[in-house]
């Protein structure tokens, strides 16, 4: 919201208080300051001043050194650059500590050996629209000393955040009141007639939906003209932003925003009969103000006429036929209240969205309802002429949205640390506009519906008062390590290292599709029955809660490829949810943590060829997880998938690995092969809370062996690896597979058949191993193999 301290200096007194002292007050107080926009001039150290004598620089060719009047009773001497101006003529004088535009301050200098003590000013620097090029010529009859800023508008705009709770700062008068209850400053009475009305008849007014509308009141004018707005009025608008339109919409949006009370008027001569306020019928067809069409439902609120014609979205938008025309003549102006859930509804799903809807929606004072509709009238009569034809017209009363709350002393001075008296306290929740009764409850203002509680009244007082007058007399004491922050610390370490190692977190909704159930990869499978659904769910997307992570990243994955993504590296934590056992054990939580990889393994370069992320480079980054850990792949498969298998580390089962089915990936563009993993996050914490370990160097030289096998192509790479880990050979200390050979061809190598060949390196902590000790360990393994796995070796 936009206020205007020339418009807010209309309603108090703000006691020469700077933009910055301003700024502070509210923010300290509650309410966010997002921007300060200045208009004009604004410093009062920017002066009328005459130049008395202008003589060059003695050591600058294009500079001058002039003697000014600025009404001190003495001459300030200023150098210049300027050369449009002649001695006798009026400038304005930037003395120092003066703010120009942009926040410049001017101070006293130097300037080639020369003092200078302040300034003399061109439009441009003055935040004025520019002039000429040069200083800016003052009329003659300018007064000495006077501040420039007297001689021209100037505004200072600022952009405030209120609170959702807070509705009755939306709008001048009620940051009036804010401010006179911070400042102890009284507010300035308003010039509102007194309002003649009375109970309309079905006839004019019916109220048909009375529990979202209870108040509505309306009345006549005849004879208006439709012109722009006077001088005054349009500048107000302005000054806040907005664009002056004519002066009946204009008289509408000004009380807006004076009292916050939304005004809307018809085109009389287009309604037929009396006004009919209803909910609108299913499938209403509405066209708004700015051209939009709608289709309304039964929960919309509508303001028609006795034809049934819908005139308005009650609360949010006019119509585009009923509105004010240059050819207006009759209008008929509307002033109510509205239920704030029906307007908020309606606005969120329409998306149409006013200055009146986000009032409405937060909730007006009803008390301002005939208030604002009489200052609209007089303002219409002054700007438009015309005639009002009959009383205001009311329909319904104002609902009373307030009640008595009880301050109690006790609690207040122990929330407040004895900072402040209970006299005082009496005396803020007065100036905010509360009235304590006789038996020592405290009547709240119709506009402050936020305040329904004891502790309401307490934030109150903290508010005015000052929380920095609140003494603090507790500091925070040393609470042991708890599971949770053990959990949060380990959940950030494997963060950091997926993060260094190129990966993306993501995070995504823990509802989602049932068409994406065939991407889920849980820990267990799922058995009929195990899905958790949602009953009423919003969207046919969100009606699963999940039981995995991977669908949310598959579907990250998809739409970063319609965005061109080459590399494709995410990895989320989070909980997943299901039964268990066909639905026998049920509502089950878990967290874990899941990883997707596709497209390049890395970025790409001129140095270096491109290659397609696989399995390895997955198992690769599951080992950084967990350093020090054996992390293994055993095939297992999974439905849905075109491979899969268990993850272990040191024989404890992890989670689960799984390529997407061809089919799949193409379905959702991949153009490279989509691997996951999903792993279980309790056991993972648990392997990073041990204490880590450093080994020594070690002393003595190792040495290594290399072995070639023929074995079946059917036989996994897992099986040979758990052989080696069994083999119990001390000296072995290391293993990898540097080759694997096939031959569809069968011409070379059976094509059932595959050679595959590893590296052994062989170490003795105490020693440096002889050859024949190398060889009969090196046996020992190949024996192993042989017996277990029925090997042949090359």
């Amino acid at each position: 919201m936009n206020i205007s301290l020339n418009w807010l200096a209309t309603h108090l007194d703000l006691g020469g208080k700077s933009v910055k002292e301003i700024d502070d007050l509210l923010t300290f107080a509650g309410v966010e300051v997002e921007g300060v926009k200045t208009k004009g001039i604004t410093s009062e150290k920017i002066v009328v001043a005459r130049i008395m004598e202008a003589v060059p620089h003695p050591n600058a060719e294009r500079l001058q050194v002039t003697q000014v009047d600025a009404g001190e009773g003495g001459l300030r001497q200023i150098v210049c650059g300027a050369r449009n101006y002649q001695v006798g003529d009026k400038v304005p004088c930037a003395l120092p500590g003066a703010e120009l535009a942009g926040g410049f301050v001017i101070g006293e200098a130097v300037m080639r050996k020369v003092e200078s003590r302040g300034m003399l000013c061109s439009a441009t620097e003055l935040g004025l629209p520019p002039d000429v090029d040069g200083l800016l010529i003052l009329p003659q009859d300018a007064v000495i000393g006077q501040p420039v800023r007297e001689m021209f508008d100037s505004d200072v705009m600022l952009e405030l955040e209120v609170t959702p709770n807070r509705p009755d700062l939306l709008s001048h008068r009620g940051m009036a009141r804010e401010l006179a209850a911070l400042l102890k400053t009284p507010l300035r009475a308003m010039d509102v007639p007194s309002v003649s009305s009375s109970c309309a008849a079905p006839s004019v007014i019916a109220l048909d939906a009375p529990a979202a509308c209870p108040l509505y009141t309306a009345v006549r004018i005849s004879g208006v003209t439709i012109m722009d707005s006077p001088a005054w009025l349009k500048q107000r608008l302005e000054s806040i932003g907005l664009r002056p339109i004519n002066n009946i919409v204009d008289v509408t949006n000004f009380v807006l925003h004076e009292l916050g009370q939304p005004l809307h008027a018809f085109d009389a001569a287009k309604l037929s009969g009396g006004i009919v306020v209803r909910h609108a019928k299913e499938g209403e067809s509405f066209l708004a103000l700015d051209e939009s069409a709608h289709s309304l439902i039964a929960d919309d609120l509508v303001i028609a006429d006795a034809s049934g014609a819908a005139l308005a979205l009650a609360g949010v938008m006019g119509g585009l036929h009923s509105g004010v025309t240059p050819a207006t003549t009759d209008i008929l102006l509307e002033s109510a209240y509205f239920t704030p859930q029906g307007i908020r509804r309606t606005s969120r799903r329409t998306a149409l969205s006013s200055d009146s809807s986000y009032r409405f929606e937060r909730g007006v004072d009803p008390s301002g309802v005939l208030t604002a509709s009489a200052l609209a009238v007089k303002l219409i009569l002054a700007t438009a002429g015309g005639t009002v034809r009959e009383t205001t017209q009311v329909a319904g009363t104002a609902p009373v949205l307030t009640r008595p709350v009880a301050l109690d002393a006790h609690k207040l001075d122990r929330l407040m640390g004895g900072s402040i008296s209970l006299a005082a306290a009496e005396e803020i929740l007065t100036r905010l506009g509360l009235t304590k009764r006789a038996d020592g409850m405290w009547d709240v203002p119709s506009c402050r519906e936020d305040l329904q509680r004891h502790i309401d009244l307490v934030e109150e007082v903290a508010r005015v008062h000052g929380l920095a007058n609140v003494p603090s007399r507790f500091r925070g004491s040393f609470v042991p390590a708890s599971p949770i922050d053990g959990a949060y610390d380990a959940d950030m370490v494997l963060r950091r290292r997926l993060a260094a190692l190129g990966l993306y977190e993501c995070q995504t909704i823990k509802l989602i599709a049932d068409t994406q159930l065939g991407d889920a990869l849980p820990l267990r499978p799922l058995l009929e029955g195990d899905v958790i659904r949602v009953k009423l769910p919003l969207s046919e997307d969100h009606a699963v809660m999940r039981p995995s992570l991977v669908p949310g990243l598959v579907a990250s994955a998809a739409r970063n490829i319609r965005h061109q993504a080459k590399s494709l590296r995410f990895f989320e934590m989070g909980r997943v949810f299901r039964h268990a056992g066909g639905g026998k054990a049920r509502d089950q939580e878990s967290e874990t943590l899941a990883v997707l990889l596709s497209g390049c393994a890395a970025p790409a370069g001129w140095n270096q060829q491109d290659r397609a992320a696989d399995l390895h480079d997955l198992k690769g980054l599951i080992a950084a997880l967990v350093p020090g850990k054996s992390v293994r792949f055993s095939p297992r498969d999974r439905a849905g998938f075109a491979l899969g298998c268990d993850v272990k580390a040191d024989d404890q089962n992890l989670g689960v690995f799984a390529r997407l089915l061809p089919a799949r990936e193409r379905e959702l563009d991949f153009t490279a092969p989509v691997f996951v993993a999903e792993l279980d996050l309790t056991k993972l914490r648990k392997l990073l809370a041990g204490t880590g370990h450093v080994a020594d160097l070690p002393q003595f030289p190792g040495s290594s062996r290399d072995a070639a096998m023929d074995l079946p192509a059917s036989l996994p790479n897992a099986e040979i690896e758990n052989v080696l880990d069994k083999c119990a050979e001390p000296l072995l200390i290391a293993y990898e597979c540097f080759d694997v050979f096939t031959d569809p061809t069968g011409q070379k190598l059976p094509a059932d058949r595959k050679s595959v060949a590893y590296r052994f390196h062989y170490r003795a902590a105490d020693r440096t191993l002889k050859a024949e000790e190398v060889d009969a360990a090196h046996q020992k393994v190949l024996a192993a193999l042989q017996q277990k796995l029925g090997v042949k070796f090359r």
